[in-house]
């Protein structure tokens, strides 16, 4: 775990995030804020000018700006991204409230279990037989850690994460309460006597600097694996089914859906309430607009939305014709009645 400290000069700030400070280098910095939370001893950001006018008259001690901006009342720290340097120091500033390394004594850990250096094990942790623990990683209170199942180093799972059987978890993975790794994938063979279940004996793979949201469904393949890639970030009730490839760093976010069997290329995202058919692939840097149904592959670099997804303008231009259409038919309403009366007439 990183050694966290309580304040940090500003200086040493720009040295994280290799930015360059104008102003005190020795500025006593104990926390980050925005705008309207500041204090003289904490730090904010402005990506614009807009946002530093802001800044300047909150009661922040220093400002986090872009290179650009040279001039202000306040003490600055430079940097080319102000929001992702404000990400890396707020990090600094994150209290570490499950790392207490030890075992708990209601703790359950198998004796063929191999637990790490540093490992944090809180109440009612379950670790079952031959499970493999990582050095500095933390399970919270009422997780379960299934037979076999693989943790690396300086991985976070939060309260009552249950993590099924032959998963393997990365390092620097972050699994947040609720969420379930490796329940069975959902496969039935029906005939006249009902619903037969084909038996789930795949497992779970989550790479290296995944996060995982609250109450996520991740199911084991029918038989190979179901992957979430390197750096992936998923948001809260997401539900991806067995044997989906979701690739890296691609972005899930609230009630997205994905069926089993589909891959997802590097950098997808998908917006809230995105569901994906089984069984097809989604190209590198695919985005979908939230709501959307894709049915299809979908080549590398496009922004689709609608139902059945399809290219975002042309489903804007859709829409807009279908916000006409009772005008359109008051007016062909107004036409048939129009030549009913000229027929009547002749």
């Amino acid at each position: 775990m990183q050694n966290k400290k309580a304040a940090y000069t500003l200086g040493e700030l720009a040295e994280i995030v290799r930015g360059e400070v104008m102003g005190d280098p020795d500025l006593i910095i104990r926390g980050v804020s925005g705008v309207k939370e500041s204090r003289s001893d904490t730090i904010t950001f402005a990506e614009n000018p807009g946002y530093l006018e802001a800044a300047e008259q909150s009661a922040a001690g220093a400002v986090i700006v872009p290179d650009e901006v040279t001039d202000s009342g306040k003490p600055l720290l430079r940097v080319g991204n102000p929001r992702l340097a404000f990400a890396k120091i707020a990090r600094l500033f994150v209290p570490d409230v499950f790392y207490k390394p030890g075992i708990h004594p209601t703790a359950v850990v198998a004796d063929s279990a191999k637990i790490g250096q540093n490992v944090s094990i809180h109440a009612l942790v379950v670790v079952d037989e031959k499970a493999e623990i990582g050095d500095n990683t933390i399970l919270a209170p009422g997780v379960y850690v299934g037979p076999d199942v693989k943790i690396g180093n300086n991985t976070v799972i939060h309260p009552n994460v249950v993590i099924e059987y032959n998963t393997i978890i990365g390092s620097n993975v972050i699994i947040h309460g609720g969420t379930v790794i490796g329940s069975d994938g959902y496969g039935f063979v029906t005939d006249e006597e009902g619903h037969h279940k084909i038996p789930q004996l795949g497992n779970v793979i989550i790479e290296d600097e995944v996060e995982i949201g609250a109450n996520v469904t991740i199911d084991r393949g029918t038989s190979g694996p179901t992957v979430i890639g390197r750096g992936t970030k998923t948001d809260n009730l997401v539900q991806i089914a067995h044997n989906v490839q979701v690739g890296p760093e691609n972005l899930l976010i609230a009630q997205v859906g994905i069926a089993g069997s589909t891959k997802l290329g590097r950098r997808v995202t998908l917006a809230g309430k995105t569901g994906v058919d089984g069984h097809i692939e989604l190209g590198d840097n695919t985005t979908i607009a939230a709501g959307s149904i894709v049915t299809k592959n979908t080549p590398p670099g496009v922004f689709y939305s609608g139902n059945p997804a399809h290219d975002h303008r042309e489903e804007l231009r859709e829409q807009a014709a279908r916000r006409k259409l009772p005008e359109l038919l008051k007016k062909i309403k107004q036409l048939e009645k129009r030549v009913e009366q000229l027929e009547l007439g002749d």
